[in-house]
């Protein structure tokens, strides 16, 4: 599958207005760390960031507007994650819908209340080396906005992320 982090590293570049820089960057990337994926995630560029990064052979992620370089992060090691931990790719970590097996539900109780439980959930599944199956949902808000609010909860993300970050480095034990 094109774009997963099948290798042993995978690289997130954060990205906003940067096409006059994004291929020096991805080229010098590659060449520091040879057979990595490298991630560009374009945070709402306008200048064909996205483009060259494409161009260079990079894996690019687009957000449709500026979010912030948390928020690029996020995506980048979102779209990383699961394929280092688990094996498989999770397109979509914060769907809200989950099916699960007693075994499981009792074996993952993270502490996270928020939109940080999700991650929490499936980073600590995958840590054990449950199986974890994505099946694509569509999202309904039936003209109300989403909940998420993007500094506190990309904070509380980025402290799941950090805890797990020995699995996300070196895979599942």
């Amino acid at each position: 599958m094109p774009g997963r982090a099948d290798r042993a590293v995978a690289v997130v570049i954060p990205a906003y207005q940067a096409a006059a820089a994004i291929a020096a960057v991805v080229s010098r990337t590659s060449r520091a760390v040879p057979g990595a994926t490298v991630y560009v995630v374009d945070d709402g560029s306008t200048d064909g960031t996205q483009d060259v990064g494409r161009e260079m052979g990079a894996t690019v992620l687009v957000h449709p507007q500026n979010r912030g370089k948390g928020a690029a992060l996020t995506t980048g090691i979102a779209a990383a994650l699961a394929s280092r931990i688990g094996g498989v790719a999770v397109p979509d970590a914060q769907t809200g819908f989950r099916a699960l097996s007693r075994r499981v539900a009792q074996a993952v109780r993270p502490g996270e209340q928020g939109y940080d439980f999700e991650t929490a959930f499936l980073l600590a599944a995958l840590a054990q080396g449950l199986r974890v199956r994505s099946v694509p949902v569509s999202t309904v808000y039936e003209g109300r906005s989403s909940y998420f609010r993007p500094w506190v909860d990309t904070w509380r993300q980025a402290r799941v992320f950090t805890r797990y970050s020995r699995a996300i480095i070196f895979g599942a034990r």
